[in-house]
């Protein structure tokens, strides 16, 4: 069920310059051909309320996660803060860290990915490529197992590169496609309206104040309870 104007964002972190909301699988982060309320609406409906803003609302996205893809979103409140906030997008100075239930556990347990991507928008799918392919970018990514149960890993990734599907593109060419993701080659579903990858961390400076922000936004509740039986491999689990 997707979510209506109603619904309360759940908001990780609030200030005068920005807001960050972790978002539901299956929601999408603005406006698309299904017409669902996008989070985008639902988080400045709830800044008009709660702040009791007359008229339009300023509410700047800063980036997006895919539709199936939970996690941390952040969104700006004011444009000098999404200009900030733009820049230091570009600049990497925004760290997102992502965790994966992945099919398989991949081995060796830490490692770096890096392949060439394309985007079809005919299908809206990335094809991979081991190496330079005309009109592909490079992708660069850093994962670790954190855990493991018997068909099932649990990935922690760091993204070097922010490239159409990355992540899920990336996983499925090794041969361990993010659990539910369909389009990418996974067995099967979930039952829910989504896909187990999680933008989990957000760590940088903040655009204004410039003290440090670090921002983990839980699991989606339910969907992710299963994991707590996986056998740790990693100290952080």
């Amino acid at each position: 069920m997707h979510p209506n104007n109603t619904e309360q964002p759940d908001i990780l972190y609030e200030d005068n310059h920005l807001i960050i909301a972790n978002k539901a699988p299956g929601v999408p982060v603005q406006g698309d051909r299904s017409g669902d309320t996008a989070l985008l609406e639902i988080v400045r409906q709830y800044v008009k309320v709660r702040y009791n803003k007359p008229g339009n609302v300023f509410l700047g996205l800063v980036h997006r996660i895919d539709r199936p893809v939970s996690g941390a979103v952040i969104f700006a409140r004011t444009s000098k803060a999404l200009e900030r906030l733009n820049r230091m997008m570009r600049e990497r100075r925004i760290r997102k860290t992502y965790h994966a239930v992945v099919e398989g556990v991949p081995a060796p347990s830490q490692g770096t990915l890096v392949h060439y991507l394309r985007k079809n928008p005919r299908n809206n799918k990335t094809t991979v490529f081991p190496r330079p392919t005309p009109g592909a970018k490079e992708a660069i990514l850093h994962y670790r197992v954190l855990a493991r149960g018997d068909r099932y890993a649990l990935l922690e990734i760091d993204l070097e590169t922010g490239r159409h599907h990355q992540i899920r593109a990336q996983l499925a060419k090794t041969g361990h496609p993010v659990k539910g993701d369909l389009k990418y080659g996974a067995k099967r579903s979930n039952p829910f309206p989504g896909i187990m990858l999680h933008a989990r961390h957000l760590s940088f400076e903040h655009p204004v104040q410039k003290t440090a922000l670090n921002i983990v936004a839980p699991y989606p509740a339910g969907h992710w309870d299963w994991i707590r039986h996986f056998e740790p491999v990693d100290d952080d689990f």
